[in-house]
């Protein structure tokens, strides 16, 4: 267990799957995000559907503003999904040792993925609310990562930390019903492999990406109640006076809930569920069809790398012995 290189792999692939599909669906991130995070009355909506936020960006020349945040954005994904990845492969490979079946049960599953989902939030709750922050900035006025994070205090860096981590009941579903769906697609694959060494079988690219979409959207529709409510509360400041006050009462959890009952009523908690399922849904998708392709090549570099150093290491040995 010391040098874990399954685990190694499945985190370098989940990291680099994110950060490419971060990337590709970032504009539209920030069009839900701004219009999630838009709490008040329906008379009064700035935003009566995701396009608008799109057409505001053009409109006010500052298309290149869909990408505000990115960097962070790409930063956060990078870590989160490498330290979630990792932790999940690690913490299943370990259950499997310890419970010495060949398999893991859908609630053993759904214990390793929240506890690798707990652990991924704790390490990426500031970048996560800075990244909010600054997506839902006025077109043109956001703030780098450090002036963003320096402006508050070192409390409201971790806001929504306690939905965040309700939240990881959301990959925890997800990462729960693909595997299994892919253990079961891959089957008769498993049984093709003798090589004590050999690397894990990887889907075909459509085949991941319709299980990841699958996948994905079920857990986006189970917990996207306390999605809208996190949003909120990591929403940046207005500077429209009239939205002051509601932005005021939405920095706490029973604050946001208020707000948007009030303002929206029920429906309000399911504002936004189309874009946010399409954004996850292609994001999610593309990063675990990413995941997959790559997966084969990071285990023989992961290999290669560990038999380079073990040669390397035997032949210093021999040298110090001469």
């Amino acid at each position: 267990m010391a040098f874990d290189l399954e685990s190694l792999s499945e985190a370098t692939s989940g990291a680099i799957g994110a950060l490419v599909s971060t990337t590709i669906s970032y504009p539209l991130d920030t069009c839900k995000t701004k219009y999630q995070a838009e709490v008040r009355a329906h008379h009064q909506q700035k935003y009566r559907n995701i396009s608008d936020v799109f057409w505001e960006a053009i409109a006010s020349r500052q298309v290149l503003s869909l990408y505000q945040g990115l960097g962070t954005k790409n930063l956060q994904s990078f870590i989160s999904q490498f330290v979630y990845f990792y932790g999940y492969s690690f913490f299943k490979r370990l259950y499997l040792e310890k419970s010495r079946n060949k398999t893991i049960g859908t609630k053993a599953n759904l214990i390793v993925a929240a506890a690798a989902g707990a652990c991924t939030v704790i390490v990426t709750q500031p970048l996560d609310t800075a990244s909010s922050k600054m997506q839902t900035s006025e077109f043109g006025k956001s703030r780098g990562l450090w002036k963003t994070l320096s402006e508050g205090t070192w409390s409201e860096a971790f806001d929504g930390l306690g939905i965040s981590l309700l939240l990881t009941s959301n990959p925890s579903i997800q990462y729960t019903v693909f595997d299994q769906l892919k253990r079961r697609l891959l089957e008769w694959q498993l049984s093709k492999r003798s090589s004590i060494e050999s690397s894990p079988e990887a889907l075909s690219a459509f085949s991941a990406f319709v299980l990841g979409a699958v996948s994905k959207c079920i857990a986006t529709c189970v917990t996207y109640p306390a999605i809208r409510c996190k949003v909120t509360l990591q929403a940046a400041e207005s500077d429209e006076s009239e939205i002051e006050e509601v932005q005021a009462k939405t920095k706490t959890i029973t604050g946001a809930l208020y707000s948007i009952w009030k303002n929206e009523g029920s429906a309000g908690f399911f504002k936004g569920l189309l874009a946010q399922n399409l954004k996850t849904v292609l994001s999610s998708a593309l990063l675990l069809m990413i995941k997959e392709k790559i997966s084969k090549t990071t285990w023989f570099l992961m290999l290669a790398l560990k038999r380079y150093l073990f040669v390397t290491r035997s032949r210093i040995k021999s040298t110090l012995l001469r």
